[in-house]
């Protein structure tokens, strides 16, 4: 899968980026994430990509012409079937599900929003999908982009070492939220692991996991 991200903040990324599950996917080639600076695509000496809103109002609003000119671009030259996401509190929320359906594409668009919001006309024109992480209020939208690529990323084959981690994990089909887990050591400060899970007993265990986990 190929993730190209539109920002003006690509610095943000760098870190979350380049460590963990997600370093480790880029360099297997199961994953190639592009960080674009959006001014580059800002057509004026200042490489401006906002402006004062329409009828007033506090703060600025970013431009559409700056993001259409990006998007195409980056279209043109990925040559194939591209769906472009914008990252905004007006849109709908993130799941699983979405997450599922989008590490079945080969090629995302992120695009994150910054200001006060973004032109409309990217919502209705640009975006193929609009979605919000949460019914809050961030700074911009490279936080949400960075969860989304890491919701999406591990859902591609290959990318977690144990596929089985999918199957049993929180908001999978089988879960809403995952059973609770314990490890070493079996007890500490008077606080026990449960004995079922002691047991060796295979069948008590996938019994127990699945009546605590909550559904």
């Amino acid at each position: 899968m190929q993730i190209d991200i539109l920002t003006i903040f690509p610095q943000m990324f760098t870190g979350p980026l380049s460590e963990s599950m997600l370093k480790h996917a880029q360099e297997k080639r199961l994953l190639q994430i592009n960080i674009h600076d959006l001014r580059q695509w800002s057509t004026d000496k200042h490489h401006s990509v906002d402006a004062p809103p329409y009828g007033g109002g506090a703060g600025m609003v970013m431009r559409a012409d700056v993001i259409d000119n990006a998007v195409s671009d980056l279209s043109k030259k990925a040559g194939g079937k591209v769906k472009v996401i914008l990252l905004d509190t007006k849109g709908k929320l993130f799941t699983q599900g979405i997450a599922e359906a989008f590490s079945k594409e080969e090629h995302l668009i992120l695009i994150a929003g910054h200001y006060e919001g973004v032109d409309h006309r990217v919502h209705d024109y640009i975006a193929d999908e609009v979605v919000s992480i949460g019914n809050y209020v961030l700074t911009g939208g490279e936080l949400p982009a960075m969860v989304v690529i890491d919701a999406v990323s591990r859902l591609i084959p290959g990318v977690l070492g144990n596929p089985e981690s999918l199957t049993e994990e929180s908001h999978s089909q089988e879960f809403a939220t995952e059973y609770p887990q314990y490890t070493r050591p079996e007890e500490y400060q008077g606080w026990k692991v449960p004995e079922v899970l002691l047991s060796g007993n295979h069948a008590q265990i996938k019994i127990w996991r699945e009546d605590t986990a909550k559904k």
